[in-house]
């Protein structure tokens, strides 16, 4: 499977754990379910940049859909936990999570 940047990093994920995990500089994305660490762990360097030091995955089970009598489930998918050498850092990231932390506290402050 050939790696690019169509079908490798689907989006990162931002969930409580995954906004805990930065402060350690780990990154979380879902990629495409064929990929294997190895693979993801050359394309995030050479794509960002970056020294990554371990990638951890685990898969994600389908869920279940229904549309009337219909029945449905979506597609299994894995996510990636990406540790990244101290000094380093996605550069991309900051700008969305400043804007979601800032929903955030706006959400608790009222």
């Amino acid at each position: 499977m050939v790696l690019s940047y169509d079908n490798g990093i689907k989006y990162a994920v931002f969930t409580e754990k995954s906004l805990r995990l930065l402060g350690k500089n780990q990154y979380t994305f879902n990629v495409e379910s064929g990929f294997t660490k190895t693979e993801i762990k050359h394309w995030v360097e050479l794509f960002f940049g970056v020294k990554v030091v371990a990638v951890n995955s685990h898969r994600l089970p389908g869920k279940g859909r229904r549309m009337g009598p219909i029945l449905g489930h979506t597609m299994h998918y894995r996510r990636m936990i990406i540790t990244l050498q101290p000094g380093y850092s996605i550069p991309l990231l900051p700008f969305k999570l400043k804007g979601i932390l800032k929903g955030v506290f706006l959400l608790f402050s009222q």
